[in-house]
């Protein structure tokens, strides 16, 4: 068997392994979430799938792949990642402090060199934004190009923050994240970036995504929690950059819960209250389906189709084609948004 498909099939199985495991030891452990918070009435469940998806991606990560500044970047923003969302989902951090974190996680993740450079540009004559014109000097990183960390950090926080609003019904943030990873890792052993060594990465997190999956779909035995929305989010950003800063596809993909995220801010500020704070209404799109009598699975097939549909068109798509492929998405979503008001 070849080795690219081995390795995938090996994070699935471990972290599958893990999952079964865990069902049991993480309730004797009380490791379990807090329904009452958000005014659920079922019982406590546990939420392994963030801290084995972790686990069993590092591991394979440390062995797959060459040891770089990027690599301790990513390996150090992953753990720093993963202690701050693990004390979340236990006692929930302040909002500002969080993002204070994820803003410190995505710059450590651009000074040590995985940055963005470059912005396909329609309106340009050679088609690209160049975003390295200005280097700020540093005596710890050298010079860091000012306008690539501003996008860079950006983009990673945008993506932290989509996936773990997104984590609202259970088996969401795994089905989409996984077909994430799949187009990424489809892109990535195209001509256009030929680049197998991050196709393997995105197929290994694709694994992890599946094994995850078998037990957070509903009827859920499992939750994500805010490890593992996060940690999904941040790998969804990076691969995104290591594959040539292919915004415009990973934004068809992730559409769904970016375009939701832009919508609830919007709601939020229209009702003069904080963006990073939610509320008792339904702001979301999947609970304002589940209001109006959709079940989760449903919701999730929607989502899953409208991922894979632009996901993989977008792999096939000009710049232009992009850009109206996601207006045709932004109007997809303003529809939904519409019919499920209650």
């Amino acid at each position: 068997m070849n080795m690219s498909l081995t390795i995938p099939l090996l994070a699935f199985g471990i972290c599958a392994l893990l999952h079964w495991v865990a069902l049991k030891d993480f309730v004797k452990l009380g490791i379990l979430d807090f329904p009452e918070r958000y005014g659920l009435k079922r019982d406590r469940l546990p939420y392994p799938t963030g801290i084995l998806s972790i686990l069993t991606f590092v591991s394979i990560y440390t062995f797959i792949a060459p040891w770089t500044a990027q690599t301790a970047g990513i390996l150090s923003a992953i753990f720093l990642l993963a202690l701050v969302s693990f004390i979340d989902d236990r006692r929930t951090v302040p909002p500002k402090l969080r993002l204070l974190v994820q803003a410190f996680v995505a710059f450590i993740i651009f000074a040590t060199g995985s940055r963005i450079y470059t912005l396909t540009n329609p309106l340009l004559a050679d088609g690209l934004l160049n975003l390295d014109t200005i280097d700020i000097p540093t005596s710890l990183f050298g010079p860091l190009p000012l306008w690539s960390g501003v996008f860079t950090i950006f983009w990673l926080m945008l993506c932290m923050n989509a996936l773990n609003w997104f984590d609202g019904i259970p088996g969401q943030v795994s089905t989409l994240s996984t077909i994430g990873f799949i187009v990424i890792g489809i892109l990535s052993i195209s001509d256009r970036v030929n680049q197998p060594e991050l196709a393997l990465i995105a197929f290994v997190l694709a694994g992890i995504g599946l094994a995850g999956l078998l037990f957070d779909f509903p009827p859920n035995r499992v939750l994500m929690g805010d490890t593992g929305a996060m940690f999904f989010g941040l790998m969804l950003g990076v691969l995104t950059i290591y594959a040539g800063g292919k915004v415009a596809t990973a934004f068809l993909v992730l559409g769904v819960p970016l375009i939701d995220v832009l919508f609830v801010v919007i709601r939020r500020l229209s009702k003069g209250t904080s963006p990073l704070k939610g509320n008792d209404t339904n702001e979301h799109l999947h609970h304002r389906l589940l209001a109006i009598g959709w079940s989760e699975r449903k919701i999730i097939l929607l989502t899953a189709t409208l991922g894979t549909l632009f996901g993989i068109t977008a792999l096939f798509l000009s710049t232009n084609g992009k850009i109206a492929a996601a207006v045709t998405l932004f109007a997809v979503m303003l529809g939904l948004s519409r019919y499920s008001r209650t």
